[in-house]
């Protein structure tokens, strides 16, 4: 069976509610609870009928949600579980959207499986105006000087070395803590960035 049809495997159409296979994932994002608070987020799993998200704050089960995840766009829902790192939500779309998020999916599932690179590797440099302020899940904001950068990411000199797979902001751009180094730590940006407006994006407040 492939990919896709595992991911469209569901329930009889008579259960009240479809229940989609999921997916392993690991992607990031942002998400907007009801009181319009937005919180940068990590997808752990995910189907066309829901996901699971890590983030700072889990909200209200009942809650409504707004997420926008990379490579998938804006999905909007309600929180049906929360732990104590995050929370899982359906995704409300039409039959359309959903197949088009199944396809993604499998576009997603298929790269896992064969090891295809993320595209990471790109020519670094040094900023000109190398200062800049980092923002923590908590929204404490600390300077930082960048060692240097990349479309996908930086390495940052610093005191504060958050923990592997935090999710902070680092100027303009979410990112998420991949590495220590031996002055600071590594991150990677949620998407890859226009050589034009890299460095703006990475200094601005």
């Amino acid at each position: 069976m492939s990919v896709l049809q595992k991911i469209l495997d569901v329930l009889p159409a008579s259960e009240e509610q479809r229940r989609f296979q999921r997916v392993r994932v690991n992607l990031l994002g942002r998400y907007m609870l009801a009181d319009r608070r937005e919180f940068p987020c990590q997808v752990s799993d995910m189907s066309p009928g829901g996901m699971a998200l890590i983030g700072p704050v889990s909200g209200k089960a009942g809650e409504r949600v707004v997420a926008y995840i990379d490579h998938v766009g804006r999905l909007e829902g309600t929180i049906v579980r929360v732990f104590p790192n995050g929370f899982a939500m359906s995704i409300s779309a039409t039959a359309r959207k959903r197949d088009k998020l199944a396809a993604q999916l499998t576009w997603l599932a298929n790269r896992q499986i064969l090891g295809l690179p993320e595209d990471r590797r790109h020519d670094r440099i040094v900023p000109r105006n190398p200062r800049t302020t980092i923002v923590m899940p908590d929204g404490l904001g600390i300077v930082c000087r960048i060692i240097d950068m990349s479309l996908s990411g930086a390495a940052i000199a610093s005191q504060n070395k958050p923990e592997i797979g935090t999710l902070v902001t680092l100027g303009k751009i979410p990112s998420r803590v991949v590495r220590h180094i031996e002055d600071g730590f590594a991150v990677e940006f949620t998407r890859m960035q226009h050589p034009d407006f890299l460095e703006e994006n990475v200094t601005g407040p």
